[in-house]
């Protein structure tokens, strides 16, 4: 073979050769580009919200007085609980007590005073004694509340003021255990039932004054108050105007005096 013919021979192997790798080259898949993929927050341990008014512990009893017992469990708690109201308020407070499931009731009956209405089975006290009287005015079809049926509650509210808000404020903060496990129960796993018994109390202490008479309809078989507004009260601010002036008057004291004590900012 001619030197010519082997320059060009190899000159052809090397465009061959250089073409084949630029082939190559070109053709070789590129490495994909990493996919980012974003950062997952971490999950955020959500703390229950703390109660907006603390519960101050209950003190702890002084050098050589009488030890406090354990609290019983809460489906055992009545005799306990009836018998802090009787030293408080002496033995006539347990004829106005029903029999069971007193602290239960008494939440929940606390919870349903800014509703409309609280059923009989879940109240924690008795039917007041006595007779709801009216007296039936001129045209008929309207009535106002005879001022005696506000004598009605004289005994609950004599009993009520007449004793000692330090001692039951004491009562209610050595049972607050039972009373946040009753809300709890009630359908509330992350309330607190002292800020809801503060709520409640500033509720109360918004019922309007009435002067009497207190008129009032009857279109079925139960009374209404002839006045819409009156009407459209919730049941506890009703329950306060059924008492009178005078009754209602002492219960806001002592609901003023109560909300000072438990209403201690967290």
């Amino acid at each position: 073979m001619s030197d010519s013919k082997s320059q060009w021979l190899i000159l052809l192997f090397l465009i061959i050769g250089l073409a084949g790798g630029i082939w190559f080259f070109l053709t070789i898949p590129e490495e994909p580009e990493p996919i980012v993929v974003p950062a997952q927050p971490q999950p955020v341990a959500v703390e229950p919200a703390s109660p907006h008014y603390a519960v101050l512990p209950t003190p702890s009893p002084e050098t050589g007085s009488p030890q406090l017992t354990p609290l019983p469990p809460l489906d055992d708690s009545d005799e306990a609980f009836v018998q802090a109201l009787v030293d408080l308020f002496g033995i006539d407070i347990e004829e106005l007590l029903v029999d069971t499931a007193l602290i239960e009731k008494f939440v929940t009956t606390i919870d349903n005073l800014t509703r409309s209405h609280v059923a009989e089975k879940v109240r924690p006290l008795r039917r007041a004694s006595g007779t709801f009287l009216v007296d039936t005015l001129d045209d008929g079809d309207v009535y106002a509340i005879n001022p005696d049926s506000f004598m009605r509650y004289d005994t609950l509210v004599d009993l009520l003021v007449s004793s000692d808000a330090d001692s039951l404020v004491s009562i209610y903060q050595r049972f607050y255990p039972l009373l946040q496990q009753s809300y709890v129960n009630l359908g509330y796993p992350d309330g607190y039932f002292n800020d809801r018994t503060v709520a409640v109390i500033d509720h109360l202490l918004e019922t309007p004054q009435v002067e009497d008479p207190i008129l009032l309809i009857r279109p079925h078989v139960l009374y209404e108050y002839a006045d819409p507004q009156l009407e459209a009260l919730s049941s506890g601010q009703k329950l306060l105007l059924r008492m009178g002036n005078r009754n209602a008057a002492l219960v806001k004291q002592l609901l003023t005096k109560l909300r000072a004590q438990i209403a201690v900012a967290e």
